[in-house]
């Protein structure tokens, strides 16, 4: 599944076309579930492993677009024009505008798509709280980074909430290890609307 993905983000890079459609006949594949980001995609899988599900065994490929204005590019490739895939995903609210009409190009249902508010990681830290964050910041031994980030004068009278999701952006690959942590300490009734309805519906 990991070949069919990457082929997958390289034609939609641009480049040249490989054996995607044969991999997702031999995979078995039926569902491609577009994402924006790398993070998004560690909090789907981390919750279909504390679910006990194998996503890649149920003919489910996960993707990371590298941003909302690409659905266009991936709803070609994935959807009705391209290998007829079933199509769902998450997008942030701001983000609507680029789904609807990227979908819309491609003759794909919007449903299947879930809408987040902010962004996922926002409301991965609204689920558990402020202080559940913090904690989990510090059993990470992150807190100095996080007690210099706060020290910071852009920090100064922002709220707490906004300040964890600017903190998480802070670093290389944070954002992907919280993603998969906030998910991983979530009690299972706090899991954010959004989430939980995708990876019920797949």
């Amino acid at each position: 599944m990991a070949t069919f993905r990457d082929e997958v983000s390289g034609r939609a890079a641009g480049g040249p076309g490989g054996p995607a459609s044969d991999l997702a006949v031999r995979l078995g594949v039926r569902t491609a579930v577009l994402l924006e980001r790398p993070s998004d995609l560690a909090a789907v899988e981390a919750l279909a492993a504390r679910r006990g599900r194998e996503l890649a065994a149920e003919g489910v490929c996960v993707v990371s677009m590298g941003g909302a204005m690409s659905i266009g590019r991936y709803a070609d490739l994935l959807g009705p024009p391209g290998l007829g895939l079933r199509l769902a995903g998450l997008c942030d609210e701001r983000e609507q505008g680029f789904y609807d009409l990227g979908l819309k190009r491609a003759g794909a249902p919007r449903r299947g798509f879930f809408v987040c508010v902010s962004d996922l990681e926002d409301e991965l830290i609204r689920a558990p709280g402020t202080t559940r964050v913090e904690e989990i910041v510090r059993d990470e031994s992150d807190l100095r980074a996080w007690q210099t980030f706060l020290r910071q004068h852009a920090q100064q009278g922002r709220a707490r909430q906004q300040q964890l999701r600017c903190f998480l952006g802070t670093k290389k690959g944070r954002k992907i290890r919280y993603g998969r942590l906030l998910v991983e300490s979530l009690d299972i009734e706090q899991v954010p609307t959004p989430l939980d309805d995708l990876l019920t519906g797949l």
